[in-house]
């Protein structure tokens, strides 16, 4: 079980893999409010950054899982160098199935839904980790504008329209699964923009050393055809943010 090759090499040597920046990642760790002791579970948890550095600068406790091998071999190597391996650990596995010893203050998935088929059932598996009175953290996109049409909707990367909701909607998505939003914090077109870029150079640079490896043609094509489709569609129509979420 591992995540396809052609994920790690586009994410290269970023460390946060979504569209948020350092800055609305310490951001969303001031807004909740954590406290020294805290713990958390962040499932699809990426390179680690969220738990790294939450252990740095609050004293955070935690694991995260991943299904990537590369990505959880990267977040243990993030904890040794920040000096909070003590305090966070790393799972390779399926984070859908991964339950914890104990129940915990924080449950996150920031950004990848797609492991409940979607926001209610990332919900539901979030939960099951959860203490009473915990806060679920969810990572989701949803369209700034309506799209236009069917091409558009494929370029941001859903298969329909109704794969993703406006802002409002997903506000009152929340509401319908009967949970209070606390706190938000908000990717806006920069962060998008550092995101996607960052990409497109770990794909030139890795095609450039890699001329005749077997992804050369499928990722020759991605950098071809992915800034455009960033300009034209993503930025301006899909949006994304991380939200806090308590049960009414």
């Amino acid at each position: 079980m591992d995540l396809a090759r052609s994920f790690v090499i586009r994410e290269g040597d970023l460390r946060i893999l979504n569209p948020f920046d350092a800055g609305k990642l310490a951001t969303l760790g001031r807004a909740v409010k954590l406290r020294p002791g805290t713990s958390i579970l962040d499932l699809c948890s990426g390179k680690g950054e969220l738990l790294c550095t939450w252990a740095q600068d609050h004293g955070v406790v935690g694991t995260g899982v991943d299904i990537s091998t590369a990505f959880t071999a990267a977040a243990r190597e993030r904890a040794a160098a920040l000096g909070v391996a003590d305090r966070v650990r790393f799972v390779h596995g399926d984070a859908a199935a991964f339950a914890p010893d104990e129940p915990v203050d924080v449950a996150a998935c920031v950004g990848a839904t797609w492991i409940g088929g979607g926001v209610p059932g990332t919900l539901e598996i979030l939960e099951r980790s959860l203490r009473p009175g915990g806060m679920l953290l969810v990572g989701e996109p949803w369209w700034r504008l309506d799209p236009p049409d069917q091409a558009t909707v494929v370029a941001c990367h859903a298969g329909s329209r109704d794969e993703f909701r406006s802002l409002p909607g997903l506000v009152e998505l929340f509401s319908e699964c009967g949970w209070d939003l606390v706190e938000m914090v908000l990717a806006d077109q920069d962060s998008w923009d550092r995101y996607a870029a960052a990409h497109w150079l770990n794909l030139r640079r890795w095609l450039d050393a890699n001329p005749d490896d077997e992804l050369a043609e499928e990722l020759r094509r991605e950098l071809t055809e992915d800034p455009l489709r960033h300009v034209r569609y993503q930025r301006e129509y899909l949006g994304w943010g991380v939200f806090a979420l308590m049960r009414r």
